[in-house]
Order: structure tokens, then sequence, then C-alpha cells
């Protein structure tokens, strides 16, 4: 009952800034135009929608059994991240103020998803599928990516192995959010930081297609950064995971746009096997 309440606010406010930010930066016409033309958008991305599904099924899945995994193989490398930054959550947390708490906890339970699902909305909303087809590209590369560093490697955030001096921000402002990130993640799993990781992605990609939406890009940007410090603040990551996350991001943002630009949509896929067909 908490979860299912925990998932009604999380809509609601996900919907509050999702709504007045496609009217302002798709605008009503490009997007009922886009729906209008959905099956077209859908079936030109197809291809990059199943391993999406496949790896955010395999992310679930790895809940339960990644942990086992995890310390079979004992690749605890908590001591290694502490002893490489010490403290540096902790004076993070020395510039905390109840306001500041409340806007980064706004941010990383309801900003962060409303980052990662407004480009959606918007990239489908283009003509050319090519963006959207990319922006999942990159989703996949980033959980998949992410997933394989849980499943082989253990480590604990700040707020586990420092709790005398780190506070969990998080948890003391609103209690009832446990429910929720209890359903997506483990406390061993915090390297990389994939709220890093996804955030810069998406901040790319706004770089990326600032011609089409200059709006977004505005917005973007101070989002993702906010996201990233947030998981510092409120004691759930380390800088080194939020560093890793930005490499992760690079790395996903570079070959999500080769893979794309090699392989296309489903509707030039016919034209690339036949030159493959024609080659051999």
């Amino acid at each position: 009952m908490v979860l299912a309440d925990t998932l009604v606010v999380l809509a609601a406010n996900v919907l509050a800034m999702l709504v007045p930010a496609v009217a302002v930066s798709v605008g009503p016409r490009r997007f009922l135009g886009a729906l209008r033309d959905s099956r077209r958008r859908f079936v030109a991305v197809a291809p990059y929608l199943l391993p999406l599904a496949v790896v955010l099924a395999a992310r679930r899945l790895a809940l339960s059994i990644g942990p086992e995994i995890s310390w079979y193989l004992e690749w605890n490398v908590t001591g290694f991240i502490y002893g490489l930054e010490g403290t540096a959550v902790v004076r993070l947390q020395e510039l905390a103020s109840p306001l500041l708490t409340d806007y980064f906890v706004f941010v990383y339970l309801y900003g962060y998803v409303f980052l990662l699902v407004f480009p959606i909305v918007a990239y489908f909303a283009l003509d050319d599928t090519d963006r959207l087809a990319e922006l999942l590209v990159a989703f996949v590369l980033n959980y998949g990516i992410g997933l394989v560093c849980y499943v082989l490697f253990v480590a604990y955030g700040p707020r586990n192995v420092i709790p005398e001096v780190v506070d969990s921000l998080l948890y003391t402002t609103q209690p009832t959010s446990q429910h929720l990130t209890g359903e997506v993640n483990r406390n061993t799993n915090v390297f990389p930081s994939l709220h890093a990781s996804l955030s810069a992605t998406v901040a790319l990609f706004a770089w990326r297609t600032r011609s089409e939406y200059v709006e977004w890009l505005l917005l973007a940007v101070p989002l993702a950064v906010s996201v990233a410090v947030a998981t510092m603040y409120l004691g759930i990551h380390w800088v080194t995971d939020v560093a890793g996350g930005l490499v992760l991001a690079g790395g996903s943002y570079w070959l999500a746009i080769r893979v794309v630009d090699r392989y296309g949509c489903w509707e030039s896929m016919p034209a690339f096997f036949s030159r493959l067909s024609a080659r051999s």
C-alpha cells in the first residue's frame, strides 16, 4: 500500500513537469501530429525497443540473484573507493540546509524520472526517428554496462560505510522513498552511478538536438548536474561513482550514435541488408 501511494505521488509529480514541458518545448501541433504517425515511428525504432526491454528485465532479475553472484566473486571495491576519496561526501554535506535538502530530494526522486521520460516523448515527436533510436541505444548501453558492473563489484555507498559522519538525507527527509528505491536497487550497487550516467547521457543528447529543442537544452543541463550532485549530497554515491557514471555516459553516447549511423532504423534496414548481400 505504501509503495502504491509512493508510485502515485511519483507519477503525479512527473506529469506535473512533463505536461507543461511538452506543451512549451514540443508544442501541441507537433505532438498530435506525431501521435497520428505513431505506427511508423514505433516500427522505425522497434529494433532498439526490444534490447531495452531485455536489459530492463535482466536488471530486475539481477536484483534478486545479482548480490549472490557479487559476494561469490568477492570483488568488494568499497574500501578502494573510500581510500581513494576519503570524506569528500562529508565535506559536501557540510553545506546542507533544509532548502537544499528538499531540492535535492525532489530532483533525485522526481526530476530524474522526468529527465529520462521527456526526451523520449520529444524525440518521438521528431520526423527523423534517428534521435529517438540513438537515445534508446544509449539507455541500453548505460543499463547493460551498469548491470555488469553491479554484478561484478560489491560497492557500498557512503551512508552505509561511514554512517557516523554521513547522513542518509533521502530517507530521513522522505522515509517512504525506501519502498521505491528498494524496488529498483540494492545498497551494494553504487558503482557506477546510473543516476549520473543516464542524466549526463540525456544532457549530451539535449546538446545534440539543440536546434530542435533549445528550451530543453537550457533545462536538461542544470537538471542533470543537479541529479549528479544530489546522489552525493544525499549520501547515496561517492564522487568516484559519479565520475564512473560520467565516463559511462560519454561512452554510451558516442557508441549509440555510431550504432544507429551504421544500422539505421527499421525503415532503412532493408537497404542495409541488401548492401550486405550485394557485397557477398
